[in-house]
């Protein structure tokens, strides 16, 4: 059993505005986050900007502002956009917070110092929207950068070079021999092959060609590669320092266990981060999560298109007063690792179904039940071990393995199919059958057993959904903050639970009359 966890997103880069994309990894973290809060007391969430480069230094230029002003106007739209998501960090860093700067300027003159960092007169082909130089080898057959579908540039520089090829055959090792470093696990070959033509990597540019970025302390004719500033941010986040004197957090928390990353960068993270800690002689994180992309209408997201959505507009669109619905649609979009799609109608659909046709209506209407046929009252007589709670048992262990590997998708359906088992019961004991006959103590029984259910599956729900699971909790009695380890076979006790007045929907049908009645 782990002591401490602590869990990152990659840092979004600021020279535009947030969108589902960039709300799709952050929920996912966010809902990892708050299952592990739930198994262990001292857990660690960072986030953040990603803020220096030539990108930022030239949208600044067209919009007539300084870079830093751009920087504290976008970074200002993630942190609302993350509040509006209820996503629960528990810091948000800057890379032009002075610390981290710093910090990050001690690292490269470190690796100077050690020879793992060296001067060198350079030709190559530069993609500015990646930030990298790229081998032709990397380019498709129009010789375009892959992701950005754009020529790169063919720069010719004297930088600074890092020896990754030193650390190759460590890396290819430290991959071999622990199969949950990169998860989901068929995203190892991936990187392997990549491992195979590697070659040392430019960590700066010449500050003619790039102004906007951290000055290389001993040379400040250079800036450090965005890269390298950027990764340093999951132990400069933390407290790391070169000498060893590191915060009580670096030292309660590093290494991560989890860093939560696209997987467009996760060459950048399982090789270039990696070689960076080993030459550092940091330990290596225990896991990297390479999740992919969110499709709009299976279409890729594009400026160009027009189809770039915001989660404050789907929010707006459908008058949603928590960020619940949203937040598990795109938890449940994409199977372990692959894309995903959002659509309007999609969307609509599956929340519907799981949140308020399956779960909402259950609770709904099973206290309904209680208070009909009993006043809401649970009696003693009605408590007693039953098949559901040896199914909510098995389905908690589930859950917890699929989260040990980041399959919340996965985790989720465990948690929806609990619910559709818990219906299928109430339909084939049909507790208002037995009140027409009169078998009140039977009846009373069946409707325990789905309520204290209730309380389990509130409690599994909450990371995707906080705000249903609270109006869960209120309306059930318990404390929604309960750990995994207190669950205990019955969950309710004996005495008045409920009335009436108490008993409110959890979640609205998207296209109810209700619903609408709220926009």
């Amino acid at each position: 059993m782990m002591e401490n966890f602590y869990i990152t997103t990659a840092i979004d880069y600021v020279n535009g505005a947030p969108h589902i994309g960039h709300a799709f990894e952050k929920i996912y973290t966010d809902i990892l986050f708050r299952h592990f809060k739930k198994r262990i007391d001292n857990v660690f969430f960072l986030t953040g900007s990603d803020e220096h480069g030539i990108k930022i230094q030239k949208t600044a230029k067209a919009a007539g502002i300084t870079p830093k002003e751009l920087c504290d106007i976008n970074s200002a739209q993630f942190k609302e956009a993350w509040n509006l998501l209820d996503i629960n960090y528990s810091k948000f860093i800057r890379t032009t917070d002075e610390y981290h700067e710093k910090t990050v300027q001690d690292i490269f003159e470190k690796l100077l110092q050690k020879g793992d960092i060296y001067k060198h007169n350079y030709t190559g082909l530069y993609c500015s929207g990646c930030e990298t130089f790229l081998n032709p080898k990397d380019l498709d057959a129009e010789g375009n950068c892959p992701i950005h579908g754009k020529k790169p540039e063919e720069v010719s520089e004297e930088n600074y070079f890092f020896k990754l090829t030193k650390y190759k055959e460590r890396i290819i090792e430290h991959i071999k021999k622990n199969p949950e470093f990169i998860l989901p696990e068929f995203r190892a070959n991936e990187v392997l092959n990549q491992l195979e033509n590697i070659e040392d990597i430019s960590v700066s540019r010449a500050k003619s060609s790039v102004e906007w970025g951290i000055e290389v302390k001993s040379d400040p004719t250079q800036v450090i590669y965005v890269w390298i500033d950027a990764l340093s941010n999951y132990i400069t986040g933390l407290g790391y320092s070169v000498d060893g004197n590191h915060s009580d957090n670096f030292k309660k928390f590093w290494p991560a266990n989890f860093h939560i990353i696209g997987k467009d960068i996760l060459k950048f993270h399982s090789i270039y981060w990696i070689a960076i800690l080993m030459a550092l002689d940091v330990e290596l994180p225990k896991s990297i999560y390479a999740h992919g992309w969110i499709t709009i209408d299976k279409n890729k997201m594009s400026k160009s298109i027009g189809n770039v959505i915001s989660p404050k507009s789907v929010m707006k669109d459908f008058a949603l007063e928590t960020p619940d619905a949203l937040r598990y649609f795109m938890a449940t979009a994409a199977v372990n690792g692959k894309d995903g799609n959002y659509s309007d109608v999609d969307f609509k659909e599956k929340v519907n179904a799981d949140l308020a046709n399956n779960m909402g209506n259950l609770l709904n209407r099973t206290l309904n039940m209680l208070v009909k046929y009993f006043d809401g009252e649970i009696k003693e007589e009605f408590i007693s071990d039953n098949e559901l709670n040896k199914k909510a048992e098995k389905v908690l262990s589930e859950v917890e393995k699929l989260f040990d590997k980041c399959d919340i998708q996965a985790a989720a359906n465990c948690i929806i199919n609990l619910v559709d088992e818990a219906n299928k019961y109430v339909n084939d004991t049909a507790p208002w059958a037995l009140a027409k006959e009169e078998k009140m103590e039977e009846c009373g029984k069946v409707l325990y057993n789905v309520l204290n259910l209730m309380v389990k599956i509130a409690l599994l729900i909450e990371p995707y959904c906080p705000n249903i699971a609270q109006s869960m909790a209120n309306q059930l009695k318990f404390d929604i903050n309960l750990k995994y380890s207190e669950i205990r076979a019955n969950m309710l006790k004996a005495g008045k639970l409920t009335s009436k007045e108490e008993i409110i929907p959890v979640f609205l049908r998207l296209d109810s009359e209700f619903a609408a009645n709220k926009k």
